[in-house]
């Protein structure tokens, strides 16, 4: 249980910092750092069909286009980082305050924390079900692969001169 509680403390800390960080790369990057601490804990709770999918897609791809794109823009000077920073930093002040509330609410009206593990229904093993119960699933992963392949493709390519 201790485990489990430390592990939502670093990803509420990596959120937070996702939110708050000062450039869009520590953005991005705080995002993957977070998707990866959620596929931790997801293979805690023994859902590692979900962890797998979050570890190649979330953490991955989507960290792996947006960093592309970021950087692909035009970098802000220093003022208007600095700008930005305060902006975002009075924006989100309050997130930490509410996030606390919405905690000591449920710690108030008892609600379970306590969440059991998954069981798993049958005798077969992770790479059985992956690949004869869930084959469609890995048909969507490939193709939201593709589509992300595709799209840092599109990124890269340059313009034909004339």
């Amino acid at each position: 249980m201790t485990l489990h509680i430390l592990m939502l403390v670093s990803m509420f800390i990596a959120v937070i910092w996702t939110v708050l960080a000062p450039t869009l790369i520590g953005s991005a990057l705080g995002l993957g750092i977070t998707s990866s601490i959620l596929t931790i804990i997801m293979f805690q709770f023994n859902a590692p069909l979900a962890a797998v999918f979050e570890l190649s897609i979330c953490t991955g791809l989507i960290s792996v286009v947006f960093i592309s794109t970021i950087g692909l823009s035009n970098p802000l000077s220093y003022t208007e980082m600095v700008k930005r920073k305060m902006n975002r930093f009075k924006r989100f002040i309050f997130l930490p305050l509410i996030i606390l509330l919405i905690e000591i609410y449920f710690i108030n009206n008892r609600l379970p924390f306590d969440f059991k593990p998954a069981t798993v229904v049958s005798n077969h093993d992770v790479s059985t079900i992956f690949w004869n119960v869930r084959h469609l699933d890995i048909v969507g992963q490939i193709f939201l692969l593709f589509v992300g392949v595709i799209g840092v493709i599109v990124f890269f390519k340059e313009k034909e001169r004339k």
